[in-house]
C-alpha cells in the first residue's frame, strides 16, 4: 500500500486502511469460535496455537518466496524485525495470554491484554512529553468501558497477582506488535513479515511444548459449528486461513496505513466480532449489555480517529503556514509617512 500524494489520495488511503483494519478484526474474531470448537473435543490450547501458526506459516511461505525472488537481502536487512514480531507479537503474546487464563478468568485476562491501546497512548505521552488530547483520552476511556461491558464481567472474579502480571505481559507484547507492524518499511512487504513472524512463532510454540511448559494434546473428534457437525480439520482450516493468514496480513497492512495508535483502537472491535461469531457458530447469543459495549467501543474508536485527523490537519496547516513564510517573507514594514521601506538583506 503506497503512501498518498494528494489530499484526495490521503482520504482514500485512510478510508481503505480503516476498512482493512475492520476486516482484520472480523477474521481475527473467528479464532475464539474455531478454537473453542476444537478445545471442547480434547485439544489443548498449546496444540491448537501450534497447529494454527504452523499451518499459516506453511501457507504463506510460498507467496513470500515469490515476493522475495531476487531480493533475499530483505531478510538479512530485516531479520531482527521478523524475529521480534514472531517472538513477541505472535508467540509471546499468545503464550503470556494462556498463562494468564490459567490463573484468571478469560474475561479478566483478555481485558488486561487489551490495555495495550491505553499503554500506547501513555507511551506516546511520555515519549513526546505531550498530553493526549481530550478526544483521545475520552475515546480511550469509552473503548475500555465498552470492552468491560462486552466481556460482561459479572459476579465474583478471582484475581491472582501472578496472573495479572501474565496478562500485563501479554498487553506489552501487543503494544510491541502494533509498533512493529506500524513501522514504515517499504523494503519488507507485509506478506514477508507475516510469514516470517508466524514461522518464528510456530517454532517457539513447538519448543515451549517440547519443554513441557504447555501441554500438547490433539484430537480427531468431530467438531460442532452452528447447526453443523464437521470433521476436526474444518475448524483447524478456519483457524489457520481465516483467523491467522488473512488476519495477520490484513492487520499489518492496516497498521501501516493507520499508525499504531489508531490501529490498536480499531483492533478493540475484535472483541465485538468475536461475540458475533460466537453467537453464529456456537449459539452464544450476546445480551443487551454486550451490544451496548460494542457501541461504546465503536464510539471510542471514532473519537480517537476524529482526534487523529484533526491533529493531522493542524500539523499540515502549520507546515503550510511555515512554508509560506519561507517562500514569501514579509519584506516591507510600514513607516509613519505611509511609504514602504525595504528591509535589510532583501
Amino acid at each position: 500500500m503506497s503512501a498518498p500524494t494528494t489530499k484526495a489520495d490521503a482520504k482514500s488511503f485512510l478510508a481503505s486502511g480503516l476498512g482493512i483494519a475492520l476486516f482484520s478484526s472480523a477474521v481475527f474474531g473467528t479464532s475464539g469460535s474455531f478454537a473453542k470448537s476444537m478445545l471442547e473435543t480434547g485439544w489443548s490450547p498449546g496444540a491448537a496455537v501450534a497447529v494454527r501458526l504452523t499451518g499459516a506459516a506453511l501457507i504463506l511461505v510460498i507467496p513470500a518466496v515469490v515476493v522475495l525472488r531476487g531480493r533475499w537481502h530483505q531478510l538479512k536487512d530485516n531479520w531482527l524485525t521478523i524475529l521480534l514480531f514472531g517472538l513477541i507479537g505472535v508467540a509471546g503474546c499468545q503464550l503470556f495470554y494462556f498463562n494468564a487464563v490459567a490463573r484468571l478468568s478469560v474475561g479478566v485476562a483478555l481485558l488486561l491484554e487489551y490495555l495495550a491501546p491505553v499503554m500506547i497512548v501513555l507511551w506516546l505521552w511520555i515519549a513526546s512529553r505531550r498530553r493526549p488530547r481530550a478526544l483521545t483520552a475520552a475515546g480511550a476511556l469509552l473503548s475500555l468501558g465498552g470492552l468491560v461491558l462486552v466481556l460482561d464481567l459479572t459476579g465474583a472474579v478471582k484475581v491472582d497477582f501472578v496472573g495479572v502480571l501474565w496478562g500485563m505481559a501479554a498487553a506489552v507484547c501487543l503494544v510491541i506488535y502494533f509498533f512493529i507492524t506500524a513501522k514504515e518499511n517499504d523494503t519488507l512487504p507485509p506478506l514477508v513479515l507475516a510469514s516470517g513472524g508466524l514461522l518464528v512463532g510456530a517454532l517457539v510454540m513447538w519448543l515451549v511444548g517440547l519443554l513441557g511448559l504447555l501441554p500438547m494434546t490433539f484430537s480427531t473428534t468431530d467438531t460442532t459449528l452452528g447447526p453443523w457437525t464437521t470433521p476436526w480439520w474444518v475448524s483447524a482450516v478456519g483457524l489457520i486461513i481465516l483467523a491467522t493468514v488473512l488476519a495477520y496480513v490484513s492487520g499489518i497492512m492496516a497498521a501501516r496505513s493507520l499508525g499504531s495508535k489508531v490501529a490498536s483502537f480499531v483492533s478493540l472491535t475484535e472483541v465485538l466480532f468475536a461475540v458475533i461469531w460466537a453467537w453464529l457458530l456456537l449459539g452464544e447469543l450476546p445480551g443487551p449489555i454486550q451490544l451496548l459495549g460494542g457501541l461504546l467501543i465503536v464510539a471510542g474508536v471514532v473519537l480517537v480517529r476524529v482526534d487523529e485527523l484533526r491533529g493531522d490537519r493542524r500539523e499540515a496547516r502549520a507546515i503550510r503556514e511555515a512554508a509560506r513564510e519561507l517562500d514569501h517573507p514579509n519584506d516591507v514594514e510600514p513607516v509613519p509617512s505611509g511609504r514602504a521601506t525595504k528591509l535589510p538583506g532583501n
